[in-house]
């Protein structure tokens, strides 16, 4: 039997559950949610730290309650919802295969989709560490859930790899749990976090932080029994000589996230080689017609506001598309360079009814520069900027007068030189 639905939303987390609200709230009437787990909220049932919610609600909130608020909205709605239930395909229609214990087969016509399935953690199996598969080496992630979810402590002395924002608040957490961090090692000559982790996870809990230092060793065959930490020079390479033993029982990889993307790939939509996410549009709308990406399926953002106010974007943009207003006038392309790694969004239509955040991130600590857009010889904005980090996202607005005076297939750039 085929369902039918206006909108279909892959993923329950909070980008997947602010843009059905939006859809919603613009009109659209028959949407359903598909959650692979079992319950609506993502990964931020697992995040009982605070620190969301001060952009998007002003106040400060744990993960939980975060998620809890748009929670409560989506379950006072008419917005259907399904958990437990795995998307396996997305066809050239727009057709949305999945299945769960309930329901079997599941076969959904939808005039839109939007993805919003996340991201998941860069395992050690892409690293090259040399070493047994010793328990007691696992994801920040995998940690977080073992403590804040399970109840289980992963180990008394540990070592945390690389110093991504779950890395940090793993630091802080197993410290709070009576565990001994000894060092957080980042392979980067900066961290890749957020600052504001780096000092209230570190640095008031006197966790050492080792730059451009790494683990090529990994110690014990049933449990894990220490790592071998190395500095490394400029080309990321382990110095001679600098070796050190740490014992510890537990090992942490806050190596980076990865999109969640496989859906997407099958689907045969076009990816940015530099985000591993969709090619989309100012409504966050893909190559591929009616479907739309937001949140970490898109871009691994470093707040969840951020993803809130991208996923509000691809909602709004979807209920257009259903109602057939989404005007098309021609698209400008954007393009980052000079120390600005990826634009997001890739193309935007001339068309368009608001204004533009070009949102971005940049390659290496930048300070004291002059952050430009351009298109072609016209500098549409300049503005000199203190300091910029990998760790942080930062965007620039275009307003929508300014693009619908840019000419078809122009080019975008936003680049940085020195002040």
């Amino acid at each position: 039997m085929m369902l039918n639905y206006d909108l279909v939303v892959v993923g329950g987390g909070p980008a997947g559950m602010a843009a059905a609200l939006q859809a919603y709230e613009d009109g659209i009437e028959k949407i359903l949610i598909l959650e692979r787990a079992d319950t609506l909220g993502g990964i931020l049932e697992q995040c009982i730290h605070t620190g969301f919610g001060l952009h998007y609600f002003g106040e400060e909130l744990s993960g939980p309650e975060y998620a809890g608020r748009f929670i409560e909205q989506v379950y006072k709605t008419d917005i259907d919802v399904k958990v437990d239930t795995m998307v396996l395909d997305i066809s050239p229609e727009n057709i949305v295969t999945a299945v769960n214990n309930f329901d079997g087969l599941l076969t959904i016509q939808a005039k839109a989709v939007v993805l919003a399935m996340g991201c998941r953690e860069r395992p050690r199996g892409a690293l090259s560490i040399a070493g047994c598969r010793a328990s007691g080496i696992m994801t920040a992630g995998t940690a977080q859930k073992y403590v804040n979810i399970d109840g289980y402590m992963p180990g008394k002395t540990v070592v945390i790899l690389g110093s991504g924002d779950i890395g940090l608040i793993m630091a802080r957490r197993m410290t709070l749990e009576g565990a001994k961090v000894k060092a957080v090692c980042e392979l980067m000559p900066y961290s890749g976090g957020l600052t504001r982790n780096i000092v209230q996870c570190l640095e008031d809990f006197g966790i050492p932080l080792r730059l451009s230092c790494t683990v090529i060793a990994t110690h014990g065959k049933d449990r894990l029994e220490g790592v071998t930490v190395a500095n490394v020079d400029e080309h990321l390479q382990p110095i001679p000589g600098t070796e050190e033993y740490i014992p510890c029982d537990t090992l942490m990889l806050s190596v980076g996230l990865i999109p969640e993307n496989e859906l997407s790939k099958n689907a045969g939509i076009e990816l940015d080689r530099v985000t591993n996410g969709p090619v989309v549009d100012e409504y966050r709308e893909t190559l591929h017609k009616g479907v739309f990406a937001c949140g970490n399926v898109l871009q691994v953002h470093d707040l969840v506001d951020f993803v809130t106010e991208e996923s509000k974007l691809a909602g709004a943009g979807a209920a257009k598309y259903i109602k057939g207003e989404k005007k098309d006038n021609g698209v400008v392309e954007t393009k980052g360079q000079n120390g600005v790694r990826y634009i997001v969004p890739q193309r935007i239509n001339r068309a368009t009814d608001k204004d533009v955040k070009l949102y971005f991130r940049v390659g290496k600590v930048l300070e004291n520069v002059m952050l430009t857009v351009t298109c072609g010889d016209k500098v549409l904005l300049s503005k000199k900027k203190r300091k910029m980090t990998p760790g942080e996202m930062e965007y620039v607005t275009i307003k929508a007068d300014t693009i619908h005076d840019l000419p078809e297939n122009s080019t975008l750039v936003v680049e940085t030189k020195e002040a």
